[in-house]
């Protein structure tokens, strides 16, 4: 699987920020990839700090487009998705790219307790692709 880094991509990129848990890509349009490190549990305590910092990025008006690039193995506490999801409700869309049978547990689960819908793609190209068309429409309609 591709990195960001490793895609022409860096002119799109509004700002990176480095956590100790992983890289957070924030595109224009309010779209974030996200790299997380390698046996990680991410929990809630740091998705706390992924949505200041876009918060900081983009302000509260633009909807935001979650992308998690799955590009090593990590942890997610289910439960703490509840908690994520219920103090930010403005994250509009998400996707998650992975191949292997625990990406796809962790997008079942995910599924369970995200209140919109989650795709799945297998690379990273057609995960941007998505996210770009979504901004251009989610900006469109802002702007009405």
């Amino acid at each position: 699987m591709k990195r960001v880094r490793q895609l022409d991509l860096f002119n799109k990129i509004k700002e990176i920020r480095e956590f100790e848990y992983g890289i957070f890509y924030f595109f224009q349009g309010g779209i974030i990839i996200s790299e997380i490190n390698e046996g990680i549990i991410f929990k809630w305590i740091n998705a706390q700090k992924v949505i200041i910092a876009a918060q900081e990025i983009y302000g509260r008006e633009i909807p935001l487009i979650y992308v998690s690039n799955r590009v090593n193995q990590y942890y997610i506490l289910p439960f703490d998705w509840v908690k994520f999801y219920k103090n930010r409700h403005d994250v509009a869309h998400n996707a998650v790219i992975g191949k292997t049978k625990r990406s796809f547990v962790s997008f079942f689960l995910e599924r369970l307790f995200f209140p919109n819908s989650i795709i799945q793609f297998k690379n990273l190209e057609e995960a941007v692709r998505w996210a770009e068309k979504i901004s251009k429409i989610s900006l469109k309609s802002l702007a009405q």
